[in-house]
């Protein structure tokens, strides 16, 4: 695992004292071997040699909060193929319907979008830098943002899911006449897919940056700002721990601290124009946060 593209840059101290832990680990293996041939305390050895590297990787965790979400869901779901794996199980058991995207809080659909829309008024309409030519809906569904906030503002849009059913019940029923603006649907993973270069005058992900690691995201964010045109901007909505991160097993998908995305974000060298979080949720859902931002 190379923890260099996690470090925070202005944490110096930190990389030194990385630097300086890293070649004490070197330095003793070097070591291990004629040890381990000469003595029969071999295990013991081992044993010690275990400890003193996991005592320092527990200590660099804390000190980078970046590097945290892959040994979390190594040690909780057991890797990051059945962290994918678990998520997409989860939606093949999802109806292809409001309801179904929404939950058991499809009664707060008209809030949501509403605050969508606000947000997104701010950076793209009559009068603002952003183009209204085409915009690109990930982790769509079965288009319910496309419909009630996307659709109203681009004069046309592309819509990416892993799932398929979502995709073609947005093409044959829920979008209805709209449908036709629609130019295409990808059917992918995020962390698989590459969009086309220099199309979009916005990109929405909604509620599935949770469902990418760190790293994934993060290299999904760099292709994305690869897909901007001029004044291009990306919106990322979605819920935000209230501290560190938090596993949910059952859909398979992390929430992230709001500084924690805002250093993925900043690894992926976008600048973020604004923050808000969305009003009118029940307490009992975590924070939802809508974050903007445009390439440096």
């Amino acid at each position: 695992m190379d923890i260099s593209l996690s470090a925070d840059s202005s944490s110096s101290s930190v990389t030194l004292q990385y630097k300086a832990a890293h070649q004490a680990f070197k330095d003793r293996w070097k070591e291990t071997d004629d040890s381990m041939c000469r003595h029969s305390m071999s295990f013991h050895l081992q044993h010690s040699l275990r400890n003193d590297f996991f005592a320092s990787y527990l200590y660099l965790l804390e000190q980078i909060p970046l590097v945290k979400l892959f040994p979390v869901t190594c040690e909780f779901i057991k890797g990051e193929k059945q962290f994918y794996y678990r998520a997409q199980q989860f939606y093949e058991d999802v109806q292809a319907s409001e309801e179904g995207m929404m939950g058991d809080f499809v009664d707060i659909s008209d809030v949501d979008l509403e605050g969508s829309r606000e947000f997104l008024s701010r950076f793209v309409g009559p009068g603002k830098a952003g183009g209204t030519q085409c915009g690109l809906d990930c982790g769509s569904g079965i288009g319910r943002v496309t419909k009630g906030v996307l659709l109203p503002v681009f004069e046309k849009m592309e819509m990416v899911d892993m799932m398929e059913h979502f995709l073609l019940h947005a093409h044959e029923e829920y979008l209805g006449d709209d449908a036709d603006r629609i130019e295409t649907y990808y059917c992918y993973n995020l962390q698989e897919f590459t969009p086309p270069t220099c199309k979009y005058d916005l990109i929405w992900m909604q509620w599935v940056a949770c469902h990418l690691t760190d790293k994934d995201l993060m290299n999904f964010l760099i292709r994305c700002k690869k897909s901007l045109r001029p004044n291009g901007i990306i919106i990322i909505k979605d819920n935000m721990a209230r501290k560190g991160c938090k596993l949910d097993a059952v859909d398979s998908s992390i929430s992230r601290h709001l500084d924690i995305m805002r250093t993925i974000i900043a690894k992926a060298g976008l600048e973020v124009l604004a923050t808000e979080r969305q009003e009118g949720f029940p307490d009992i859902i975590m924070p939802v946060w809508m974050i903007a931002m445009k390439a440096m």
